[in-house]
């Protein structure tokens, strides 16, 4: 089963952005390293990513899948899906990004280790 499991924010403060969040809703971020936090309640998470190697451009949804996410990719691209960044790892996971028929970018990931 997948679900939709965070709300990806891009961002270029990590640090000023999680602080802002932090003090307007009070959320509680984990840092996954110097460009990356995110909420970890388990239920739709917010992410902020800074990252210039996998910069987003806009607000990205994010499905979880529970297993298997090379056979996830290919039901995406079945259903006339375009692969828009190929599977790559991230600490804790894999995930790739696609748009869906009308051109929406969202993303899908595994959680691993």
């Amino acid at each position: 089963m997948a679900r939709l499991s965070y709300v990806e924010l891009p961002v270029t403060d990590v640090a000023g952005q999680r602080d802002f969040y932090t003090k307007a809703f009070g959320w509680a971020f984990t840092d996954f390293g110097p460009d990356y936090a995110a909420t970890v309640t388990g239920d739709v998470d917010v992410g902020l990513n800074g990252s210039e190697d996998h910069a987003i451009a806009a607000i990205l949804p994010v499905i979880e899948v529970k297993e298997d996410l090379e056979g996830a990719l290919d039901k995406v691209v079945a259903a006339g899906g375009a692969v828009t960044v190929p599977i790559f790892a991230f600490p804790g996971g894999r995930r790739f990004h696609f748009r869906d028929p009308q051109g929406l970018e969202l993303g899908v990931f595994i959680t691993e280790g």
